[in-house]
């Protein structure tokens, strides 16, 4: 009987942390939620493809310049396969599992690779890190660990303005 008590209140006791953790991700969510807007629509035209689709995972977006502090608005917070195609009038992600983000050309203020990004820690230059600034003037930073790491040289020549290395603050 003493051991069913236990496991029944440790049962409890988890079940609480998760509804502790849900909760506190809605009310990041409702906090972000002000600076994040409405995101970009994928426009009907997207101009000529610059680079090849590559495939791999979409780490998730986090508020400029750290690269912990993940945004709950949405699905910019979960991780999800996704391909990266580079287009004239900007770069779609395609995740599986969740809306297509689309970041405009105008928007991209850097495009470099980092060690790690939203809690995902790679070795060096192992994630691919798109800075953006939204249509709220919030800047964001959204990561990609690609599957072939040897297009990264394209995608960070590719960007209006580029920089390489560890940034993190």
């Amino acid at each position: 009987m003493e051991r069913t008590l236990w496991v029944l209140g440790l049962l409890a006791l988890f079940v609480l942390c998760l509804w502790l953790m849900y909760r506190a991700w809605q009310k990041k969510a409702r906090k972000q939620a002000a600076s994040i807007g409405e995101l970009p629509s994928v426009p009907p035209e997207l101009g000529a493809q610059l680079l090849e689709p590559t495939t791999g995972l979409y780490t998730g977006t986090t508020l400029a310049p750290s690269w912990q502090n993940r945004i709950a608005v949405g699905d910019l917070g979960f991780r999800a396969t996704a391909e990266l195609t580079r287009f004239e009038r900007g770069i779609l992600l395609e995740r599986d599992g969740a809306s297509p983000l689309w970041i405009p050309s105008e928007s991209i203020t850097a495009v470099r690779t980092e060690r790690g990004h939203a809690g995902k820690v790679m070795t060096a230059d192992g994630v691919l890190v798109i800075r953006w600034k939204l249509p709220t003037g919030t800047e964001v930073d959204t990561g990609f660990r690609g599957d072939d790491k040897t297009v990264y040289p394209a995608w960070t020549g590719s960007a209006t303005s580029t920089t390489t290395g560890d940034e993190k603050a």
